[in-house]
């Protein structure tokens, strides 16, 4: 019989100053010896399969996307580990074929269907967007995928529809950090169907051009980028339409700490650190922090959701 091991406290967690402080010299020491070697790791390797798709200038940012190795190789995915090392190990055998996502709540359509099926008549494009964790550091990631909407819209959600509901699989026999009660699993997380239906909202398959890696949530996950990263569930197995507003996972282990909206703010800081800067992964330790943008910086397109509200009450 396997036993549940303690949930782990948040002031057990190693601050982002002292990890950062770690990760930085070793990134510096293997830098110094791997020479020419990092070229060969700004894309995909050969053996990813390839994905059709249109890229989106529109709602793309400028900056120039961090390198395949980073995207894949630092992770925040607590189903395969909670070190950042520890997915792009941990989810090596992961199955993400096949695949069912089950529609169901506040919709006249509702269902399971296999992930072709669901994604069928829905053009991928590619979308360089930035990525804003909230332990204060940041990535800028071309993503592969689709309008969240394109997809909701087909299942006709009705007036009753206030949220949109999404979890994770739960099998702890292939992701092993579910053996450990980090979390309540499965993973759940939601929006409000304003959000869900924005836009730059967008539903994720590829990365780099190519089918997403499993250590960054393949076969399905969501990309909110105005966003703390912890809203940007993986491995997506369920999609509910619900009226009441979703228990999420970070919200209830932290509430203090993780509120529900999770918007990108400067202004507001983590309990135990500030949000007011942020680390670009792959920049020179000492040059790479930069001031954090409200919004992540998408403030023109979605300030506008959230008129009226108190931003610190309302984190």
């Amino acid at each position: 019989m396997s036993t549940r091991l303690p949930r782990i406290a948040s002031s057990e967690i190693t601050s982002p100053e002292v990890y950062f402080s770690r990760r930085a010299l070793l990134a510096g020491a293997l830098a110094a010896g791997a020479g020419t070697l990092t070229c060969a790791a700004d894309a995909p390797p050969a053996g990813a399969a390839a994905l059709s798709f249109t890229p989106n200038s529109q709602y793309s940012v400028t900056e120039a996307p961090n390198k395949y190795e980073e995207i894949t190789g630092y992770n925040n995915y607590y189903e395969f580990g909670t070190d950042k090392l520890d997915p792009s190990e941990n989810a090596r055998a992961f199955r993400a074929r096949p695949w069912n996502v089950t529609v169901d709540g506040e919709a006249e359509v509702r269902g399971t269907y296999a992930l072709d099926d669901l994604l069928k008549g829905l053009p991928l494009e590619e979308r360089i967007y930035r990525f804003r964790c909230v332990e204060a550091w940041s990535m800028v990631i071309p993503w592969v995928g689709f309008p969240l909407s394109s997809l909701l819209a087909r299942f006709k959600p009705t007036s009753r529809a206030k949220y949109v509901e999404f979890t994770t699989l739960y099998d702890p026999h292939q992701m092993p950090g579910q053996r450990v009660s980090v979390l309540n699993w499965p993973y759940v997380e939601g929006l409000r169907i304003d959000e869900a239906m924005h836009p730059l909202t967008l539903m994720v398959v590829g990365l780099y051009g190519r089918v997403l890696p499993n250590q960054d949530g393949a076969p399905l996950r969501l990309i909110v980028p105005w966003k703390y990263g912890f809203k940007s569930i993986k491995a997506i197995v369920k999609i509910r339409f619900t009226e009441s507003q979703p228990r999420t996972a970070w919200s209830v282990a932290a509430p203090n700490e993780y509120g529900f909206y999770a918007n990108v703010n400067p202004a507001v800081d983590h309990p135990r650190w500030s949000q007011a800067s942020e680390r670009r992964i792959g920049a020179p330790f000492l040059a790479g922090r930069r001031p954090t943008l409200p919004f992540n910086g998408y403030a023109a397109e979605v300030a506008s959701l959230y008129q009226g509200m108190d931003l610190r009450r309302y984190f």
